[in-house]
């Protein structure tokens, strides 16, 4: 009888249990669930990053707009992609130069993701990307320095070819976009150029000695010169004195000249006159003060020393 009675309540319990509040919380549990499945399959597209989805590891799609996007749960997963410009520092290389210089050359590369597709399907990584972007700009930049002297490579304005970070920068894409990678270069730039230590000594020695020779040849060249300008100066200056000179002996013959003929007019006026004045002139000319004259006292030409007016 007891048992009979133990199983009735059991079976009553059972019948309680698959309430309204039973339902209410296998419910909430089931849409919570459902609400972080959501959540963690929801992603967010930025304007600098491109968002790859992928299905069992092949790319379904490639997200560039920025906005709220949403992937199918436990089958698609999303990676990231920079699209902004990036930042590469080239390693260090050592080329020899057409006149058989040795030096190490250090360059910059600015590079952006152009085609992600591309760039995953044939480099995979940024870091192959970039490694494969490396030895590119490695064997450009060996064969066009190559080709050039040391001057010209330290002093790119004396080339002949043209601005050289813009022809690697060129080649390097030609390569890139040859093969599908997916990815430009921006810009390659020559960031320093070093010479190997044990030929620093030499090659700084050779240039002062060049410096020194070149100094002098200008020097040398600058006294040529001087001398020639005052050699020119010199006989500037005579030819100018001897026109002057002759342009005053000229002028002066001209006022004498011109003197000698109002004398003349002058003088035809009162021959006199005229002979008094030039036998006062001769007297200024032969007579001073220890001078001692003899002449007949009737002479015309003592006549007015002796103050004979008449």
């Amino acid at each position: 009888m007891t048992n009979f009675q133990d199983d009735q309540n059991v079976i009553s319990l059972k019948d309680k249990l698959p309430t309204k509040w039973f339902r209410f919380f296998i419910g909430g549990v089931i849409g919570l669930v459902l609400l972080v499945i959501a959540l963690t399959n929801v992603y967010i597209v930025h304007e600098n990053e491109y968002k790859v989805v992928r299905q069992f590891g092949e790319i379904v799609r490639i997200d560039q707009t920025p906005g709220l996007r949403f992937k199918i749960p436990f089958i698609q997963s999303v990676t990231s992609l920079p699209k902004a410009q990036i930042f590469y520092d080239v390693a260090e290389a050592e080329i020899n130069t057409k006149d058989k210089k040795r030096i190490l050359v250090n360059h910059y590369a600015i590079w952006e993701i152009t085609n992600p597709k591309e760039m995953i399907q044939n480099a995979r990584t940024l870091e192959n990307a970039e490694s494969k972007m490396d030895e590119f700009i490695f064997s450009i930049v060996r064969t066009e320095l190559g080709q050039l002297n040391y001057d010209e490579i330290i002093n790119d304005e004396k080339s002949s070819r043209g601005s050289l970070n813009d022809e690697v920068t060129a080649k390097v894409n030609d390569l890139l976009q040859k093969d599908s990678y997916g990815i430009r270069v921006v810009d390659v730039r020559l960031k320093r150029i070093d010479l190997p230590k044990e030929n620093e000594q030499s090659v700084y020695k050779r240039m002062i000695s060049e410096r020194e020779s070149k100094a002098q040849e200008y020097l040398s060249m600058g006294d040529a010169q001087k001398q020639r300008i005052i050699a020119q100066t010199d006989r500037e200056v005579k030819e100018m004195l001897a026109k002057a000179q002759a342009d005053a002996e000229r002028i002066r013959a001209a006022g004498e000249q011109e003197a000698a003929r109002i004398y003349n007019e002058t003088f035809a006026k009162d021959p006199e006159f005229y002979s008094f004045y030039r036998t006062l002139e001769s007297y200024k000319t032969t007579i001073g003060e220890d001078t001692v004259v003899i002449l007949p006292a009737n002479s015309p030409y003592a006549k007015w020393l002796l103050g004979q007016t008449r």
